[in-house]
């Protein structure tokens, strides 16, 4: 009896299996998209940004990682727990791990999965350490621009992994995935990831076709606040040493970078204060290296 099968794929991009034969989840054109946390606070944005995500998720399979840095700083006010920071890098301890799990894990993830679901979408909440989707290793120490040493803390780089199962299969089950930026270390260590490094990474392990960083600018500007439509390793490169764009900026290049060297092809840095639109031609086009020199790795 001929039992060859011919891989077909549903509306969703999903590879169909053959009778009886183990689930191989495989899913082709995945978005990922990550979220600013000033996009999803309270009130009419977040209302906006759950409906724009829904439509996203209904043309293609997505998965979703947010941030929140501005609600974890108001929490710690909040607490008196004083904020450390380096270069833009959040120095964390353990009582600012505990206020990051709270806030992103429970207040912003669940308002977020609650608007999506609210917009017709079924959307499920997770955080990297669900099934260890966001795997990282501890931080090592990191030399500031002024050239000291200083520990970060309980800081997490995420790692490459094959594609995370779990996430294959809630998107083949018809939900949107939507991950706060807390990562797990092999030993079960909490850890503050950035989330747009765990985004990155995400696109990697899934072999995602696109990655989209939605933001409070009008993509990646240049020293006199004009979007630029594309850069490459040599504007990035500029833009660093002329001081153009802001510590968060460089990390979401670098991030960008990253992906782009995995495996990427598709990234983009947009504005999301008015619409997240996948299919329009906005913001900035990531259109560095697939692979990036050591000595411009240096350099970010």
């Amino acid at each position: 009896m001929d039992t060859t099968f011919t891989p077909r794929f549903d509306k969703h991009g999903v590879r169909e299996q053959a009778s009886g034969s183990e689930p191989e989840i495989k899913v082709r054109d995945i978005l990922v998209l990550k979220l600013g946390g000033g996009l999803i606070e309270s009130g009419g944005d977040l209302k906006r940004v759950a409906g724009d995500l829904a439509k996203a998720a209904e043309r293609q399979p997505t998965v979703v990682v947010h941030g929140g840095g501005h609600e974890i700083d108001a929490e710690m006010k909040r607490a008196g727990i004083r904020k450390q920071a380096v270069d833009g890098l959040r120095i964390t301890d353990e009582s600012t791990l505990e206020v990051a799990v709270s806030v992103l894990a429970g207040r912003v993830n669940t308002r977020l999965v609650a608007a999506v679901n609210a917009a017709g979408r079924p959307a499920v909440g997770l955080t990297g350490a669900d099934a260890k989707i966001g795997l990282a290793e501890l931080a090592p120490p990191y030399r500031t621009n002024a050239g000291h040493v200083v520990k970060l803390g309980l800081v997490g780089d995420p790692v490459a992994t094959a594609p995370p199962k779990l996430l294959s299969q809630l998107v083949h089950a018809g939900y949107t995935p939507i991950i706060a930026s807390i990562g797990v270390t092999r030993d079960g260590q909490l850890v503050n990831v950035n989330a747009d490094a765990l985004a990155a990474q995400l696109a990697v392990n899934l072999h995602a076709t696109t990655l989209m960083v939605a933001g409070t600018t009008a993509g990646v500007l240049d020293i006199d606040q004009r979007s630029l439509p594309r850069v490459n390793d040599e504007d990035i490169e500029r833009l660093v040493v002329t001081g153009a764009i802001s510590a968060g900026m460089v990390a979401k290049l670098t991030s960008c970078r990253a992906a782009r060297q995995g495996g990427v092809p598709n990234v983009r840095i947009i504005d999301g204060r008015t619409s997240i639109d996948v299919s329009a031609e906005t913001g900035t086009i990531i259109d560095t290296a697939t692979v990036v020199p050591q000595k411009e790795k240096a350099k970010l």
